[in-house]
């Protein structure tokens, strides 16, 4: 492998794993619970830490399939049949497509549960409406449950499901709810039925950090959180201060872990930028056979800003 392409491919095993870093980072309880109480009306006002401690066991980290058929798993307990979320066997499913975060939580009156779905995106991608997906994956969480959460026609016991989408690197700081509505389109008839049963909470981070308040705090969090400018000390001082965020050590170490790593991409992009020059760099991956989705994710560009590079280093070529 030459030095250019083992470069790359060190550049994007540190990026995948600065990915793993940041889910680990949100997946911790009172990380979820910040953004349950912005997103989710049952939890909006209550105290963080409450609502913390109605999320059932540890959430289900890049670990759940999505593909259809094999989200559940099917096993046997004294002679008894149990289903639940499929996170057996993952090697022998390696390079499925799988949730980033999922788990159940709690309603307040502490029996009924809503099952929840956390996606990390570092930007709003160029090949596919990030909607259209989000509609896939809070779709496939409903339809997952038969035979777990409920059985043959028992509809009435689908949980709602939340699909909550943080998407970095936009222009500006927002936040959307998508959800089903009744329109009475000839007469007015009452149909029996849940119409929160599906929700999609999108979020977008802008690149420039907002101020605290009670509009963006959520955003603040999650910005911070997931900078890749910030140092470590920076992140912690804006979480334990103005979040008042216990700092325990397992969240201080992959604090730690995703700050190393975000460096590391970034001193390896630079070296080979020095190297070579980036179009000519990128154009060179491109034609030793990497896809542009790896050539985007080693050096933090988008999808489109690859391809352009690569149309103009052709035309320059043909000129």
């Amino acid at each position: 492998m030459n030095t250019e392409l083992k470069s790359a491919v060190m550049a994007t095993d540190r990026d995948a794993q600065y990915d793993n870093s940041a889910k680990r980072l949100i997946a911790h309880k009172i990380i979820l619970a910040r953004i349950l109480v912005k997103t989710v009306e049952e939890f909006k006002g209550m105290d963080p830490l409450e609502v913390a401690a109605l999320i059932e066991g540890l959430p289900y980290i890049s670990a759940v399939p999505v593909e259809p058929g094999l989200t559940n798993a099917v096993h046997f307990q004294n002679g008894q049949r149990l289903v639940g979320f499929n996170t057996e066997n993952q090697e022998l499913n390696e390079g499925l497509v799988r949730f980033d975060i999922v788990f159940y939580v709690r309603m307040k009156d502490g029996l009924s549960q809503i099952i929840i779905n956390v996606e990390a995106q570092k930007d709003e991608p160029s090949d596919y409406e990030i909607l259209n997906r989000a509609v896939f994956y809070v779709s496939r969480l409903v339809s997952s449950q038969k035979e777990r959460d409920f059985e043959n026609s028992s509809y009435d016991d689908i949980k709602s499901v939340y699909s909550i989408w943080i998407c970095m690197n936009m222009e500006e700081s927002t936040m959307s709810h998508i959800h089903l509505t009744k329109e009475d389109l000839i007469g007015s008839y009452e149909w029996k039925g849940n119409l929160d049963l599906l929700n999609i909470i999108m979020i977008g981070l802008a690149k420039e950090l907002p101020e605290h308040d009670e509009t963006y705090e959520l955003h603040r969090l999650l910005g911070a959180l997931l900078s890749r400018e910030l140092t470590v000390d920076e992140k912690l001082d804006i979480i334990g201060k103005e979040y008042d965020i216990p700092l325990e050590e397992n969240f201080r170490k992959d604090m730690s872990t995703m700050c190393n790593l975000s460096q590391g991409v970034k001193e390896e992009g630079i070296a080979i930028g020095r190297a070579e020059g980036e179009a000519g760099l990128i154009a060179k991956m491109y034609k030793n056979g990497l896809s542009i989705e790896l050539i985007a994710s080693a050096t933090d560009k988008t999808i489109e800003e690859v391809k352009t590079i690569i149309e103009g280093k052709e035309k320059s070529q043909e000129a």
